[in-house]
């Protein structure tokens, strides 16, 4: 019998992307790790519960290789390259390595005025009394300004490679994905290739010089910083500032008390967990994950956003609560591959938050929140718009 999809183990009529906790409620009930079908991917081990997650995505046993997989037959037909969540160590570590130093507190403070700079920019061009979508201003072109700009993508050229990589992580069609596919491929495969000419700065052009990186893993590495250094940031700010404003009492708790900034990044990190569950992962060998037993080959997903809301690990977890000791929530994973961008993406929630509130103080929802589009892939989770009124 095959296992059921998460859709289907949702009540009749019940939005999964708006709402998906009580499914992953379910589920915890009954066991830390199930059998589901993930359309368009196949059937996979789903881990749910907090410590089982986090076990888990420490395990070396559970590759990211795709060619541990029972059913490997192609790496698929829409990467770009050959990047670190494809890898495992000593390949990944290797990858990683070349990049850490860019991505470490030291080197996002030093970005912070940048940082700051841009979401002033942005916020100027907002109205003072009237409606916009935050995703469209703000959100969204906060993170993809910083990323591009450091890593020396044209400004020209900044809404299409959006464009592209928002249709690869959360597809419209087959089709569509690959043709996104092909088109970024062929834009960094220039983007590099000026860079090992001279022509283009930062980041990227650094690498296209450096030792150490073959051309696909070149192009996987600026693909995955392009993409990951963006997208889940634009869902981190803007889910942030839902939840706040669906919590009125904890939003004027942040007016009164500006240093809760940080407590709330990390407490919607936990609450909303834009990067919704893990690449899937290859059982290399036979093992167990909290008493199941995972057969070489087998595929495994670590849903973070459900291990982030276990009660046995943080009381009342449907609470949204910014003195809420969030140690060890998985918004940016756990293990090799926990997230190389995370001060990045932190930083740039804090600026963008701090900010917001302090030159529009009057927000509100333009409408329904309980009308907003949640979109949703088999890795992330975000808000397609977010209309709010100023003043």
């Amino acid at each position: 019998m095959p296992a059921p999809t998460l859709q289907e183990l949702a009540p009749d009529g019940h939005d999964l992307a708006s709402d998906p906790y009580p499914v992953y409620a379910a589920l915890r009930a009954k066991g830390p790790v199930h059998r589901v079908l993930v359309p368009g991917s196949g059937e996979c081990w789903l881990v749910v519960a907090h410590d089982a997650a986090r076990a888990a995505l420490a395990d070396p046993r559970l590759r990211n290789d795709i060619r541990h997989s029972s059913t490997w037959q192609s790496d698929g037909g829409h990467a770009v390259g050959r990047n670190m969540l494809q890898t495992d160590p000593p390949q990944h570590t290797r990858l990683r390595r070349l990049v850490a130093s860019h991505f470490t507190a030291r080197s996002v403070a030093e970005l912070r005025p940048m940082l700051e700079a841009v979401a002033r920019d942005l916020l100027d061009t907002l109205p003072e009394r009237g409606t916009a979508d935050l995703v469209a201003r703000y959100a969204l072109p906060l993170p993809v300004t910083v990323i591009c700009g450091l890593l020396g993508v044209p400004a020209a050229d900044r809404t299409v490679f959006h464009d592209w990589s928002g249709e690869l992580v959360m597809p419209t069609s087959p089709g569509a994905a690959a043709a996104a596919g092909a088109a970024l491929t062929e834009y960094l495969a220039d983007l590099i290739a000026r860079g090992r000419e001279g022509r283009t700065s930062g980041l990227l052009g650094d690498l296209a010089t450096a030792d150490g990186l073959s051309s696909e893993e070149l192009l996987g590495m600026a693909f995955l910083i392009l993409v990951a250094g963006h997208e889940t940031t634009v869902d981190l700010i803007s889910g942030t500032v839902h939840a706040l404003l669906a919590h009125p009492d904890q939003l004027a708790l942040l007016r009164d008390r500006p240093d809760l900034t940080g407590p709330a990044v990390e407490e919607s990190l936990r609450y909303h967990s834009p990067v919704h569950a893990t690449a899937f992962r290859f059982a290399a060998e036979p093992l167990d994950i909290d008493g199941t037993r995972i057969q070489a080959g087998d595929t495994v997903q670590v849903s973070l956003a459900a291990a982030s809301r276990d009660p046995l690990r943080f009381p009342e977890p449907d609470r949204f609560d910014l003195r809420r000791p969030t140690r060890g929530h998985l918004g940016f994973g756990h293990g090799p591959h926990h997230c190389l961008g995370a001060p990045l993406a932190r930083a740039e929630a804090a600026v963008a938050l701090r900010l917001l509130l302090r030159h529009r103080p009057a927000l509100a929802f333009a409408t329904d929140p309980g009308t907003l589009t949640w979109c949703s892939s088999t890795l992330l989770r975000g808000l397609a718009a977010l209309p709010l009124r100023f003043g």
